[in-house]
């Protein structure tokens, strides 16, 4: 079965960075686009990033994280990452890790971000 498991978030101040990871099984890791989503207190889940299949090398980011983020895949590791930098106290929230695969979401139990001085 499709399991997908994130890691990697904390504490970090105002400008700081972070690296969010997410381990994937159960599925063919490199044929499956990988995204991550975030979600505030009290707000709707929101997609942060998207990153292709092995050999797209196509990468899309939501406008307010354009230009800090970065997302990356590895897959001998069958893992994706979020390189997060200069970070806001507006990043907060828990991030998912999702994928489609075959017609079902699939969805990580989160890790949370929280960005504070």
């Amino acid at each position: 079965q499709v399991q997908l498991v994130e890691s990697g978030g904390g504490l970090v101040q105002p400008g700081g960075s972070l690296r969010l990871s997410c381990a994937a099984s159960g599925f063919a890791f490199s044929e499956y686009f990988m995204n991550w989503y975030r979600q505030g207190s009290g707000k709707q889940r929101e997609l942060v990033a998207s990153i292709g299949w092995t050999g797209t090398t196509s990468s899309s980011y939501a406008d307010s994280v354009k230009e800090r983020f970065t997302i990356s895949r590895d897959d001998a590791k069958n893992t994706v990452y979020l390189q997060m930098a200069s970070l806001k106290s507006e990043d907060t929230g828990v991030y998912y890790c999702n994928t489609v695969v075959r017609g079902g979401y699939y969805w990580g139990k989160g890790t949370l971000v929280t960005v504070s001085s």
